[in-house]
């Protein structure tokens, strides 16, 4: 009796691989800072990747799921949520975070070119809010109940009135106008936004 061949794969069948997709994932970056999303292409991308169209397209169907795939894994990453046993401490803290990614030479031209598609494509805008909004809005959430718990707050401190001072100032001016922060800025932010929280 002889033994059995072992089966084969079927043609068209073959793993995805993981260092592919993140070669092709990077590439999206790199090209989104380069050309922005109306002018970025699967073509362009996959250049970059260093694989064929056909890499791509087994993966995403076209660019627009393949940027919002991209925002949608950057959302689930979230910032890391401070923990420095004070209020302004971990205001301080999310400040530093906060503007580093906003300075991060890819961040900084991808986000702004990403809101202005947001306006155009709805599926954008919602991973966009998810992105730039929810997961920010959830660290800031935990942010202010701590600060309750230890007395820093009154109960029912507003944690989306929270955000707005703590982050919206630094978004303003990185994001919006796009100016350098100056010396000590994150300092007087933080002491400013602690002021008014518990005003």
């Amino acid at each position: 009796m002889t033994a059995p061949t072992p089966r084969r794969a079927p043609a068209g069948a073959a793993v995805l691989r993981e260092d592919v997709t993140e070669a092709i994932r990077a590439a999206v970056f790199e090209e989104l800072a380069a050309v922005g999303f109306a002018r970025m292409s699967i073509e362009g991308i996959a250049r970059r990747a260093g694989v064929g169209k056909t890499a791509v397209y087994r993966r995403w169907k076209s660019k627009l799921d393949l940027v919002l795939d991209l925002v949608g894994a950057f959302a689930a990453q979230g910032l890391p949520a401070p923990d420095t046993g004070s209020l302004h401490g971990d205001v301080r803290a999310l400040l530093e975070v906060a503007s580093h990614a906003l300075r991060h030479p890819v961040a900084s031209k991808v986000i702004p070119d990403l809101l202005v598609e947001a306006a155009r494509h709805p599926e954008i805008a919602e991973t966009v809010k998810s992105t730039l909004l929810d997961g920010q809005q959830g660290v800031v959430t935990r942010i202010v109940r701590e600060a309750v718990a230890r007395g820093e707050l009154p109960e029912g401190a507003d944690p989306a009135r929270a955000l707005d001072l703590i982050v919206g100032p630094l978004y303003w001016r990185l994001v919006v106008v796009r100016t350098p922060l100056p010396p000590g800025y994150a300092d007087d932010l933080a002491r400013s936004a602690v002021a008014a929280l518990g005003a």
